[in-house]
């Protein structure tokens, strides 16, 4: 960077006659802040040019900017002074596609649908026991589509743990996304699935059958919390209509073992009796319990696997379910054990044979 002089500066502005009073005043400012700051930097001896060139610029002050009157000095200043982008350069547009080429466009770059089966997956929930999260972890699973099978909550030892059991069906990558937002959810501790895990599962089961067998169903579920077969007619006249349909249809032994008809007591004892043993041998084949007696049905309960119960159940129905109850599935992992392989392979989930694969009987 040179050193300017007086006589240089007063050429300068005299050599520059066309351009304007408000250029001329921003040079002069910018050149007396230039020569101030080498006044402080500048050797001893260089300080009389530095106060000679200060003098110079005191002689002559900056004059204010002229006044703007047009209004398209703004597009001025930026033509001037701002950098413009370079333009774009000119391309041709695309030729406009036919419907064919899009169509095959769009098809060719879809991604293909998953083919993952869809399977039974098991999650275990450790949230806070507070009110308000189960209608959360149910609302997003709602939310990706899920139907829950079946959900067990309850506390555990800890006084503000909760555990919680879903079940239900989906694909791996879609249950495993649900899983992470289930686990980013304030309340939820921990999220985990125990589909590929060795779990023993339990599910429990009360079932309310009929002893009077399943021709005197429908009479035990219009006979109120006794389930007692409803003897006296509604409406007098609808009775003698169908007793004399019966009586031109049927003969009168077939009408008095028809399924409207009244028994006697003797038949209903019998029939007790017949039935609650063939109940009490289904149920100690399955290593159910009988909990409860009542003069028409019975109640039994059954701890086992979900795949058990609904066995259970398909062999109870010809009896008559009045009314049935399950908790759902829970599930608790198993505890590894040490050794080879092939002995730990050979060991049962349930630890026995599974009775609902034999005959009843």
């Amino acid at each position: 960077m040179g050193i300017y002089t007086n006589f240089e500066i007063e050429s300068s502005c005299s050599s520059t006659p066309s351009f304007s009073l408000q250029l001329l005043s921003l040079s002069q400012v910018f050149m007396s802040s230039i020569n101030m700051l080498r006044s402080r930097i500048a050797a001893p001896g260089r300080r009389l040019f530095a106060t000679s060139s200060m003098q110079c610029n005191i002689s002559k002050p900056p004059q204010p900017p002229k006044p703007i009157d047009d209004s398209t000095s703004a597009l001025d200043y930026k033509r001037t002074l701002r950098t413009r982008p370079p333009p774009l350069p000119a391309t041709d547009l695309p030729r406009s596609r036919s419907a064919e080429e899009a169509v095959t466009n769009i098809l060719y770059n879809t991604p293909p649908p998953s083919l993952q089966p869809f399977k039974k997956h098991i999650l275990n929930c450790l949230v806070q026991n507070e009110p308000g999260v189960l209608s959360r972890v149910s609302g997003i699973l709602a939310g990706r589509g899920f139907n829950i099978d079946s959900l067990v909550v309850c506390r555990t030892e800890i006084r503000d743990l909760s555990r919680m059991c879903i079940v239900l069906n989906g694909q791996d990558g879609v249950v495993e996304q649900a899983r992470r937002q289930l686990e980013d959810l304030v309340p939820v501790w921990a999220v985990l699935d125990y589909t590929e895990t060795k779990v023993i599962s339990r599910e429990l089961l009360l079932a309310k059958v009929s002893i009077l067998g399943p021709e005197y169903l429908e009479e035990q579920l219009q006979g109120g919390p006794t389930h007692e077969p409803r003897r006296e007619p509604i409406d007098e006249k609808l009775e003698r209509e169908t007793a004399l349909a019966q009586h031109f249809e049927h003969s009168a032994e077939a009408g008095a073992d028809a399924p409207g008809a009244s028994i006697t007591p003797s038949q209903a004892l019998r029939l007790k009796h017949q039935h609650l043993h063939s109940i009490s041998v289904l149920a100690k084949q399955f290593g159910a319990k009988i909990v409860d007696v009542s003069e028409n049905s019975i109640i039994v309960e059954l701890t086992a696997k979900t795949a058990r119960v609904e066995a259970f159940l398909s062999l109870l129905k010809p009896f008559g379910i009045l009314e049935a109850a399950r908790t759902g599935l829970m599930a608790m992992p198993r505890t590894p054990i040490k050794g080879d392989e092939e002995d730990a392979s050979a060991i049962d989930e349930g630890g026995a044979v599974d009775a609902s694969l034999l005959p009843p009987g």
